[in-house]
């Protein structure tokens, strides 16, 4: 990653002891932030943008375990102010380049009766505002352990909130829109499986938050470099507006082990005034650190299909046999026992997969089910479950390998550890080697079941140390990782550019699993997407399950021009052509827009959206002269209308528009679609209507 330094200036400013607010304003003197101790000497702050106040006075500090909290007692030691501009060049994302500009201001804090320091370091932007605990080393602090976090965000009133409740185990949970106010009963009503969820408290929610005011204000909450800490959730005080975070605990009830010198991760608050802005922030890549690798030419974006699909919708299955019921994989014999008929990873059906892939010039094929042990790998707390090595008798790794090289397709590793964490650190780099040997040059993770060890949690500071911990492993071998089930990003991606992707929310699946409401990707876009790019897998062009397993009845919430138009709206250097063969092959025309997406962007520009309702975005293709237009849409439909003013001037431009038909509808009626051509310049006003549930993509190239 190249970085282009624009302008720093690092001319500090330093304030004797002072009780009185201090102030900082960003660059352009959009937002103000005033920072000062109360009376009991705990540090306060509030934000405004121009008049508007954005949050009221909120507290800041830290409880630690055996000890006087850093939460009171405090004197300001010192105020030292900042400037820092620069341009920095992502390995991949929505932009080419970013400007990285905030002005900072770090108060040091000194605590007379512990005779400690602590810092607040605060960085604020026209569009939002970064801030986080710092720890530095000092005599009468080495190691301490947090028990609590209490930081708050303090609204102005009953905010209008896009949220999913504060689970320790999962994040794929339908997006709630309500107000503040109903967050407790909706939770309450909510039901949870008790063996896998642990829900922490009855008004708490995940981040990122996504409030809108009814003022006109959108405000998105979430945290930037999550490292070596446990992931923040945010507890709503319902009768006074106050978020308060709490952290994901450990086994033995504690939040984070801490050794000075140290610092939490970045709280953040994006502020605009409408909600594309929201979208087109970068506040939470610029709080990360710059790229870690010298090298980062082999991490690539890919476009990819494969066996996975037909076993979530039940046509076919993981497990290679039914005659086990206890493995051990250390006494099993495969060979020796009877397939159950129904096992997806066969040789010659991934040749098929291969063979499509390298008709449509798609990148790799991903095969999951491959290897021994899927059938007895649910729910079981296992310690030792897959070695991540063995495949099934079906499945001949070589001669796939072999076939896969001969059609110019590559090959994405499929590791399901059953979070059986210590059995997969125990067999991470012989399955990395493995991957090596063959040329995969990305591996799709997973972490399903409760954590073993047994009392961790997915978010807490141990399953944070790990997850990064399993991508800085893979980049010593040049591997790209998709890890499913994992904490959700926090732009970690843009110091580890070898995170290619993250589940971390509901994803396509859930349709084959009970549904999934028709607004559920125009709100992801304002939650899970604003910490880095989302495996979401789209591309379903069957939307009645039934036609592959009879037995399951579900259908897929959305129309088939919408999910052409998940590839522009969800921005992922990583995108899944996720349906069936024989379903794309009965709609080739809209199949070629899938081929012909770009998965890596000079330039976006999102052109209308709000929460909930519809997204809009216009991307430009890095290394080329196309764009991609996509919207998607709610239950209730909608007519998007937009300049192309994007466009270069006087140029005449051809715009392929994959739509919804006239009469075509999410439930009733979701694969009419139509495609038309017409020409366009920069002076065109567009206008597409959008089916309920539906949506458009469109390519623009130069005629």
């Amino acid at each position: 990653m190249k970085l282009h330094k624009l302008l720093v200036l690092m001319a500090a400013t330093v304030m004797s002891l002072s009780l009185s607010a201090h102030t900082l304003r960003s660059p352009q003197g959009v937002l103000q932030l005033n920072v000062e101790l109360n009376q009991k000497g705990t540090p306060v702050y509030e934000l405004y943008r121009g008049e508007q106040t954005v949050l009221r006075p909120s507290s800041l500090g830290i409880e630690i375990k055996g000890g006087k909290h850093f939460t009171e007692g405090f004197e300001i030691d010192t105020v030292t102010y900042s400037t820092f501009d620069e341009e920095w060049t992502p390995v991949w994302g929505e932009q080419a380049t970013i400007r990285n500009h905030y002005n900072e201001m770090a108060v040091q804090l000194f605590q007379p009766a512990t005779k400690r320091t602590m810092v607040l370091r605060f960085r604020l932007y026209d569009d939002g505002l970064g801030f986080r605990y710092e720890f530095p080393y000092q005599s009468k602090l080495s190691y301490f352990i947090i028990t609590d976090e209490k930081t708050q965000f303090a609204l102005t009133g009953d905010h209008t909130a896009c949220w999913v409740p504060g689970d320790s185990y999962t994040q794929e949970y339908v997006i709630n829109k309500t107000r503040l106010s109903e967050i407790r009963g909706k939770i309450a009503s909510m039901s949870f499986n008790p063996t896998y969820n642990y829900l922490f408290s009855p008004t708490g929610v995940m981040t990122a938050l996504q409030l809108i005011t009814d003022e006109g204000l959108y405000l998105n909450i979430h945290e930037a470099a999550l490292v070596d800490y446990a992931c923040m959730h945010l507890d709503v005080d319902d009768k006074n507006w106050v978020l308060t975070s709490y952290l994901t605990s450990n086994a033995r009830g504690e939040k984070c082990h801490m050794q000075a010198p140290c610092h939490t991760p970045w709280r953040s608050i994006i502020v605009a005034d409408n909600a594309c802005d929201v979208l087109a922030s970068n506040l939470t890549l610029n709080l990360n650190e710059p790229c870690a690798y010298d090298d980062t030419s082999w991490i690539r974006p890919i476009k990819y299909v494969g066996v996975w699909w037909e076993m979530i919708v039940g046509k076919s299955a993981w497990s290679y046999t039914r005659e086990l019921n206890n493995i051990h994989l250390d006494n099993v014999d495969y060979t020796k026992l009877k397939p159950h008929g129904r096992h997806g990873a066969t040789t010659a059906h991934v040749k098929e997969y291969i063979d499509f892939a390298a008709a449509h010039n798609i990148d790799a094929v991903l095969v999951e089910g491959w290897n021994v042990g899927w059938e007895d790998w649910f729910g079981k707390e296992k310690e030792y479950v897959f070695d991540f090595q063995t495949p099934y008798p079906d499945f001949d790794i070589d001669e796939v390998n072999r076939y896969a090289k001969s059609k110019g397709v590559q090959m994405i590793m499929h590791h399901e550890t059953s979070a059986s964490i210590r059995n997969y650190e125990r067999h991470i780099h012989k399955a990395y080697e493995l991957m090596n040997r063959y040329g995969y040059p990305a591996v799709k993770s997973g972490y399903v079941g409760n954590i073993r060890p047994v009392g961790e949690h997915h978010y807490g500071q141990w399953m944070v140390n790990h997850y990064l911990w399993c991508v800085t492993e893979a980049a010593k071998y040049k591997i790209m990782v998709n890890a499913h089930e994992a904490v959700r990003p926090t732009g970690l991606c843009r110091t580890y550019p070898n995170l290619i992707g993250n589940e971390s929310a509901r994803g396509m699946e859930y349709e084959a699993f009970g549904g999934t409401p028709a607004d559920h990707t125009t709100l992801l876009p304002f939650t899970r997407l604003m910490g880095g790019p989302m495996d979401f897998t789209p591309g379903i062009f069957e939307m009645d399950i039934s036609k592959a397993n009879p037995n399951n009845k579900n259908r897929v919430h959305s129309t088939l021009a919408r999910q052409l138009a998940l590839y522009v709206t969800m921005s992922s250097p990583l995108q899944m052509a996720a349906d069936l063969i024989e379903n794309y092959e009965r709609f080739p025309d809209a199949f070629r827009f899938i081929e012909q997406v770009a998965l890596d962007w000079q330039q976006s520009i999102y052109l209308e959206a709000e929460p909930g309702d519809y997204v809009t975005v216009a991307r430009k293709e890095k290394g080329g002269e196309r764009w991609f237009v996509g919207c998607s849409v709610d239950e209730r439909g909608h007519t998007a209308e937009f300049p192309l003013s994007f466009l270069d001037k006087g140029v005449k431009y051809k715009a392929t528009i994959y739509a919804d038909a006239p009469d075509a509808h999410f439930l009733e009626n979701p694969q009419a679609y139509t495609i038309t051509s017409r020409t366009v310049t920069s002076r065109t006003k567009f206008s597409q209507l959008c089916a309920p549930g539906g949506g458009f993509a469109v390519i623009i190239e130069k005629l």
